[in-house]
């Protein structure tokens, strides 16, 4: 750095001087600042826009495009700790009795005496007679399935074999330290019965395959209908029923009839009689939690693009905001921030859209539908700018006459916009409008601004600044310089008015 001489010859304050030259200098730089911070603002009240509207889209998508939300039922049991029902997928409502005569059961078998003596302990290294063995169980669809169970000399012992039994095969097997023998239970209920032959023929829904020796360790019967015989284990059990007059069975106590689920709880004989209606209450709670967020966001939408603003209040420069205290910088900020998004031409364009989606009748007139005749209607105050109205009680009664049209007119598909949901109008709105202001303003996980329209004018207003400070370093330099060189000029004076003052004296 040069040398500064400041004011020494000349008396003069020129570090002040300098700085106030500067601070006029700086007044297009301040100018290049103030637009950067503007135009970082409204990229991020863009964002902001961007997750509302996605938020919005997400719960159209998770409730009114799905039928589960319409198909929702109470169901009524005569008996419900006997039987219960459940909607499963059923888009009407059903009835019907039932008559249960046997629950499914699971197999089971147990060891025929104590697996080890009474010194002994279940991590204790396995006999070496020991040796693989195939584990048959029923399936959850009625078949068999085969678990071969490794035994490793010198490391398997009987907690490991048990431990692998339960991870990985259609069997739990249970150690009972009170008798000393081990309990096995199938995992999936129901037994093994061929159909295809008169009469049926039955098979072990549990059984070890293998050299008997392989497995003697555990002191069981080769299959669970050996020990059922012997005292030692139990058949599996289809479920029994009489369903609206039809006799049959099941493998499991829990199982679907046209979209809905029946639990199978009690063998008793009687008649149980159950039926569903729509619920909705539930039904109802999902429209009007739509329409709800429908509502706050036209009105925030709405009060972006209506938002004042303040041409007085530009961002403020930090040499600014060290005269003003922090409450006199937040009530500026809040006027130099409004209006970041006014008149948008995206933002009124998908209100224009979402209003038309909302507005218009769904499907090809006789038969078209329209939000007016569940009882959701514009409100008819021009101020609320397209706000949504219910009347509950049509709704309700929309919603309890037939609760799949009301999930047509928010999720039918069709090729033309008139044949589609009000609900997929709505998302292609919001989708496309998303796309356009991340066109704008980036995503929230934009690294790169040259992606993005904002972005590039925030690299431009960079490069600008870099630029401008540069030749504002500069120019400080050169206006250093020339009143160094004048201190210096006028310091080489005055060394000379003295030399002569000198000299003049002396000649005297």
């Amino acid at each position: 750095m040069a040398l500064r001489i400041s004011g020494l010859a000349s008396g003069m304050d020129t570090e002040t001087m300098v700085k106030e030259l500067m601070t006029a200098h700086r007044i297009p730089l301040d100018k290049i600042t103030q637009k950067k911070q503007y135009t970082e603002w409204q990229r991020d009240d863009y964002r902001t826009v961007n997750r509302s509207l996605n938020d919005f889209r997400n719960l159209t998508n998770d409730s009114m495009l799905r039928q589960s939300t319409f198909i929702k039922k109470t169901v009524t049991s005569s008996a419900p700790d006997d039987v219960s029902v459940k909607n499963i997928n059923s888009t009407s409502d059903f009835s019907g009795k039932i008559n249960v005569e046997k629950l499914a059961e699971s197999a089971t078998m147990q060891s025929k005496d104590r697996v080890l003596a009474s010194e002994a302990n279940l991590k204790d290294i396995l006999p070496a007679t020991a040796d693989d063995f195939i584990i048959s169980s029923i399936n959850a669809d009625g078949t068999l399935e085969e678990y071969n169970v490794v035994i490793t000399e010198g490391k398997s012992t009987m907690q490991s074999v048990l431990d692998d039994i339960n991870k990985n095969s259609g069997v739990n097997a249970f150690f009972d330290s009170f008798t000393g023998k081990i309990a096995f239970t199938a995992k999936y209920s129901g037994d093994i019965k061929d159909d295809t032959v008169e009469p049926p023929t039955y098979g072990s829904e549990i059984e070890f395959i293998g050299n008997e020796a392989n497995f003697a360790f555990l002191k069981v019967e080769v299959n669970n209908t050996v020990a059922a015989k012997n005292g030692s284990g139990t058949k599996g059990q289809n479920a029994m029923f009489t369903y609206n007059g039809l006799t049959t069975e099941r493998q499991s106590n829990t199982f679907q009839i046209s979209g809905f689920e029946i639990s199978l709880k009690q063998a008793n004989q009687k008649e149980i009689t159950f039926s569903s209606a729509p619920d909705v209450d539930s039904i109802l709670g999902s429209v009007t939690k739509f329409v709800d967020e429908y509502n706050k966001l036209i009105e925030d939408l709405n009060t972006q693009i209506r938002e004042t603003k303040y041409k007085d209040y530009q961002p403020l420069t930090e040499k600014e905001k060290e005269s003003l205290s922090e409450e006199q910088i937040k009530k500026w900020d809040e006027k130099a921030t409004s209006g970041t998004l006014k008149n948008d031409s995206i933002i009124t364009s998908v209100l224009n859209k979402m209003r038309s989606a909302m507005s218009s009748a769904v499907g090809k007139s006789p038969n078209s539908i329209s939000l007016s005749q569940l009882g959701i209607t514009t409100s008819s105050n021009y101020l609320e700018n397209g706000k949504l109205t219910i009347d509950e009680t049509k709704l309700r009664e929309a919603i309890s006459e037939d609760p799949n049209q009301v999930y047509e007119l928010f999720a039918a598909g069709g090729e033309t916009d008139s044949d589609k949901g009000i609900a997929r109008r709505l998302t292609k709105a919001l989708e496309d409008a998303r796309k356009s202001i991340t066109a704008k303003a980036g995503s929230e996980s934009a690294t790169v601004n040259n992606n993005f329209v904002l972005g590039r004018l925030l690299d431009g207003y960079d490069n600008q600044v870099k630029r401008f400070e540069d030749r504002l370093a500069t120019m400080e330099s050169r206006y250093w310089k020339q009143f160094t060189s004048m201190e210096k000029a006028i310091q080489q004076a005055n060394s000379q008015s003295t030399y002569l003052a000198g000299m003049f004296s002396t000649g005297s």
